[in-house]
């Protein structure tokens, strides 16, 4: 796999069944605590990514929150000193069906999944993924992820507790979730946006409030001519730096530079390495994208 010699925590990866009938089977990852850390003492943690449509183990794992780093030759891992699994046991999962290394038998699937399914498709594999993993049963659980899992997150969480309700010692012992850089809804999200735009320097005031103006309460989907042309400045003031880390090196992966430079580009990183025929094998999965927004 590529991976450094001294991990001391063990992997575990495969699919659960969560529509037999559709031939529908998400993908997952678990991520145990070092050994060093007595992972049986530790939570377990579920990972969603957002999207909508992009794998929680190409971007939740490899550059996020996961225990390896990808080098630039995208053959070879490191070690993240700043992994999850040094506090809690990580199970990263690729959701919906058709995200990641997870897969519907039935193409209608993949054009029809809504937030309700994903969240019910989900509740499902964590039922069926308890019996396969009893050791986690009625341990600590936490629901986390970011970007659209904003929607995902509190929708499974919400299943889980109406579950629950009445157990007196639930097999999911559901403590709470967590949610980043959260997709909400059109208005706070927008606020949140400009807000951290602002108060790191990456627009001026007068932009700042420009766009408080012109996008007040307008839809991220369909904006107003007026909010349009605020964003479209704003991108402009800010130059070439990445919004999500805008400390780190610009990315130089454009169309217009990608044959002259070498760019510190790295989702080109996990996406060289996960389409890797030994890497399915190694995680007894299939060929997939990165992001799936289809």
């Amino acid at each position: 796999m590529g991976q450094p010699g001294n991990v001391e925590f063990n992997q575990y990866s495969g699919y659960v069944t969560v529509n037999q009938q559709a031939g529908r089977a998400l993908f997952y990852w678990l991520v145990e605590a070092p050994t060093s850390r007595r992972p049986e003492s530790r939570p377990l943690v579920l990972w969603l990514n957002g999207g909508p449509g992009c794998s929680s183990v190409a971007y939740g794992a490899a550059e996020e929150i996961g225990p390896f780093r990808i080098r630039p030759d995208g053959k070879t891992l490191y070690t993240n000193p700043d992994a999850w699994n040094k506090l809690a046991n990580l199970l990263f999962l690729e959701s919906p069906a058709g995200v990641g290394f997870s897969y519907s038998n039935t193409s209608s699937d993949l054009y029809t999944a809504g937030d309700q399914r994903t969240a019910e498709d989900a509740y499902t594999f964590l039922v069926n993924w308890f019996e396969r993993f009893p050791q986690y049963k009625n341990r600590d659980f936490y629901i986390a992820g970011e970007s659209y899992a904003g929607h995902y997150v509190p929708q499974l969480s919400q299943i889980v507790y109406q579950k629950n309700k009445g157990i007196k010692n639930p097999v999911i012992n559901f403590k709470g979730f967590l949610v980043g850089n959260a997709v909400t809804d059109d208005y706070h999200d927008y606020v949140g946006t400009f807000e951290y735009w602002w108060t790191h320097g990456l627009i001026s005031d007068s932009t700042y409030q420009t766009l408080r103006l012109a996008c007040d309460f307008v839809s991220s989907t369909h904006p107003s001519v007026e909010c349009q042309k605020a964003l479209k400045f704003a991108e402009m003031e800010q130059g070439n730096i990445d919004p999500y880390s805008i400390f780190t090196q610009p990315c130089n992966n454009t169309a217009a530079l990608r044959h002259n430079l070498r760019g510190h580009y790295v989702s080109s990183y996990h996406t060289l390495f996960l389409n890797q025929h030994f890497q399915w094998i190694l995680l007894n999965c299939q060929q997939k994208d990165t992001c799936n927004t289809s």
